[in-house]
């Protein structure tokens, strides 16, 4: 999985001043959880715009004062009006424990209902998945070649060793439904 650098400055004091005073200047407070205790940091606003800003999922690699911590960002707050980012909440990664994020489905192929006048559904953009950090994946390919009108593609079909999916298995990723113009059409040659 890719990786962001993030470099931030150590917070001396948590409070409602303190905070109110970084965000003046610019900055984000941030927290770190999952190590011995927590680590609180600031960094600039302009740092996380390729980490939030997309739809792709990433890592971060956090530097504090000289220490570097790998994470994933675990929350997020936006002001209700500007949509100025509040605060950031990071979950720090360890090699030998299972992480859960979610991940994008990349639909990929043709499918032959779509080509005979089927609609794409494309129902999950993203699945929830637990992983070791080095077998996260950047995005799950989902093939929809064999997709006839009325087919669907449920989770099982896209299950790998790297990773389990913390959804049903009955959880429909995309589906090929009948279209409004292809059932006329149905109906055009039965009359």
């Amino acid at each position: 999985m890719q990786s962001i650098t993030i470099n931030g400055s150590q917070r001396e004091s948590v409070g409602k001043k303190a905070t109110k005073a970084l965000r003046n200047a610019g900055k984000v407070p941030c927290v770190l959880y999952g190590g011995d205790k927590p680590v609180h940091f600031s960094a600039e606003e302009k740092a996380f715009k390729s980490l939030v800003y997309t739809p792709n999922v990433y890592t971060a690699s956090i530097e504090v004062d000289g220490n570097t911590y790998a994470a994933v960002l675990q929350d997020i707050q936006f002001h209700p009006v500007t949509d100025k980012i509040l605060h950031i909440d990071f979950y720090q990664l360890f090699e030998d424990k299972p992480v859960t994020m979610e991940i994008p489905v990349k639909l990929v192929g043709n499918s032959k209902g779509v080509m005979i006048g089927g609609a794409l559904r494309h129902n999950m953009r993203k699945v929830k998945v637990k992983a070791l950090p080095a077998n996260l994946p950047d995005f799950i390919e989902a093939d929809i070649t064999e997709l006839e009108i009325g087919n669907k593609l449920y989770i099982t079909e896209l299950a790998s060793e790297n990773f389990t999916f913390l959804h049903p298995d009955n959880t429909v990723v995309a589906q090929v439904r009948m279209s409004r113009n292809a059932a006329k059409a149905a109906a055009e040659a039965e009359g």
